[in-house]
Order: C-alpha cells, then sequence, then structure tokens
C-alpha cells in the first residue's frame, strides 16, 4: 500500500470505525508500512466486521459470473408466486424511488430491490439497514439520522454508506447485481457461492445464509425472496425495465436521470430563478420542478421526477430543440 493512500484509506474508513481521524490516519500509515493485514485486523477488531471481502474479491469475474447466472436463472415453481406481491408493491411506489434515482444517480431498480431486502418494503424502515429512519441507527452503518423523510435517510445511504453506491456508473445487469452483493457483502461471492440476498427464489440457489452479521454461511435456506427474482417479476409487470435474458449480453436499463441532467434541463427550459447546477436535488431544484409540473396539463405537482414528468421534459426539451 502506497504511503500516499493513507489519508484515502481515512476517508474510507471513516463511517466504520469510531476512531478520532488522528488515531485512524496513524493506524492507515502504519498499514502502509505493514501491508493489509494490519488494516483488516484493526477493521475486525474495531468494527466486528470482516474486510476481507474488499480485498479478496475479483468484482469483474463475479460480474461475468453475475450475467451467466441471470441468463439461466428461472424462478422456481414452488417459490415464483411469492414474488407477485412485493414486485406488485414495487412498480406502484415506482415514482418515490424514481426520485430517489434523481437526487443520487443510483437507478431506481436497485433502490427499490435492495428496500425489499434491507426492510421488506416498510418505508417507515431505513434503506441502509432497515433501522427506523427517524432514529439514529443501531445497526450497520451505525450513527446515521435521524432523518426527515424515508428519501432523506435513502439518500444518505447511497451516497455516503459504503459501498457508495452513487458513485456507480455500470447499471447493467451484472453491474447491478454485483452491486448488490457488495451492498450486503461479499462472502457468498468469496467462498464462490450464489448467495440468497440475490438469488433466493429462483433456481441458481438452494442453500446457505449467513446468520448472523458477518459470521459464516450456514446451511440453512433463506426464506426471503432474492433481488434477482424480484427484477424478474417486476419485467412482467411493468414493460419499461428491460434487460436481455437471453444470454450474458445484457442491455442497460436506460438513461441515469441523475440531479444534474434535471437541473441543467429545468434551466433550458426557462427554470426562474436559474438552478445552480450542483446534482443536488435540494429545495430549490424541487420548486423548479413543481413549478415545470404546474404549466404541463396531466402532471401532478409534487415535486417528484416521476416517469411521466421526465417524458414531459424530455418532450419539452425536444419541442425546444434542446436535445
Amino acid at each position: 500500500m502506497p504511503a500516499g493512500d493513507a489519508r484515502s484509506w481515512v476517508k474510507a474508513l471513516g463511517p466504520y470505525i469510531a476512531f478520532p481521524r488522528k488515531i485512524l490516519l496513524s493506524i492507515t500509515t502504519r498499514a502502509c508500512i505493514f501491508g493489509p493485514d494490519f488494516l483488516r485486523f484493526i477493521f475486525s477488531l474495531a468494527t466486528c466486521r470482516s474486510f476481507e471481502g474488499y480485498a479478496m474479491t475479483d468484482l469483474a469475474a463475479l460480474k461475468a459470473s453475475n450475467e451467466q447466472r441471470w441468463a439461466n436463472a428461472k424462478l422456481t415453481r414452488t417459490r415464483a408466486p411469492e414474488f407477485k406481491a412485493p414486485a406488485q408493491k414495487v412498480v406502484t411506489n415506482k415514482a418515490r424511488y424514481q426520485s430517489i434515482e434523481a437526487r443520487t444517480g443510483v437507478s431506481w431498480i436497485f433502490i427499490a430491490v435492495s428496500h425489499y431486502r434491507e426492510s421488506t418494503q416498510n418505508f417507515s424502515r431505513s434503506l441502509a439497514q432497515g433501522d427506523p429512519w427517524n432514529k439514529v441507527s443501531t445497526h450497520v452503518p451505525a450513527g446515521r439520522g435521524p432523518f426527515a423523510s424515508f428519501e432523506d435517510a435513502a439518500v444518505d445511504a447511497l451516497v455516503n454508506c459504503a459501498p457508495h453506491a452513487a458513485r456507480n456508473t455500470d447499471w447493467s445487469i451484472g453491474g447491478m447485481l454485483t452491486l448488490l452483493e457488495r451492498y450486503n457483502g461479499l462472502s457468498y461471492a468469496n467462498a464462490n457461492r450464489p448467495g440468497p440476498y440475490i438469488w433466493s427464489g429462483t433456481d441458481q440457489y438452494t442453500i446457505g445464509k449467513v446468520l448472523v452479521d458477518h459470521g459464516p454461511i450456514e446451511e440453512v435456506v433463506d426464506k426471503q425472496l432474492g433481488c434477482a427474482g424480484l427484477i424478474i417479476a417486476m419485467m412482467g409487470l411493468d414493460p419499461n425495465i428491460k434487460f436481455d435474458r437471453s444470454s450474458a449480453s445484457v442491455a442497460a436499463p436506460g438513461q441515469t436521470l441523475d440531479a444534474t441532467w434535471l437541473q441543467t434541463s429545468l434551466n433550458t427550459l426557462g427554470a426562474t430563478p436559474p438552478l445552480v447546477v450542483d446534482g443536488i436535488f435540494g429545495a430549490a431544484t424541487r420548486t423548479a420542478l413543481r413549478a415545470f409540473q404546474k404549466s404541463k396539463d396531466g402532471l401532478t405537482a409534487n415535486g417528484v421526477a416521476n416517469a411521466d414528468t421526465v417524458a414531459a421534459i424530455k418532450a419539452a426539451l425536444e419541442a425546444a430543440g434542446a436535445t
């Protein structure tokens, strides 16, 4: 580990280790001398979490494996009916997930399926770990919040908490499933096993579950459904969700509509006052979006960048010759 990387390690480990920054910098500087095993040892002592997943997993190989599993995956006969209700709930709440996508750039599909796994689609619970978002979280990531809304808590989880989903740019199915594995933990990937977080309820998964945070994989069956099967069920309800299921070659789910795009588009369409293009979906952006919605028949002026609003913005840009 180059000595110059010490400060970047401080930034990366800060959310996990409750040490003062000077002490943490001292630890990471020594890790530069003694090597990554020293850092993993300190990380484990301080957090009771394994750092192995971050060092051992070949993410490119994991992505390729997930693409192949996706191409072959089918819902199991016995569990396929269970996917109907959560998939319908996702579609019903699509606008809420899309409003978070607009603030973070994270695919609403990723947000929706991780919401199911982390808090069984309970909007009173945080996307980060399932704790109530109106209280300070006690589970990892601990110390987050309180927040004013589910959406605000989700933005914090995606932007500020590992694995920092908002930094991701690969929203192909392979990239998304790999990020979901990182979101849950890489124990299964390190064991070269299809994990239940992704594959439960499909023919790609049979047995194996980590019962205690950062514990071993136990030979039990996860009764909760997995993200991949949920996406398959969602595709059956929403024709706008498109991933290639015929081979490992996959199609991206479409343009990622981040806050920068939204602010730039609203400015082009005459937002008054003009928005600062900072990529943050704040109060000013929400107000400008409501003003646009009020100007268009058929839109609800709720400040949410849902599919109908995005389509209206694109149409307005095209009519103005700005696309």
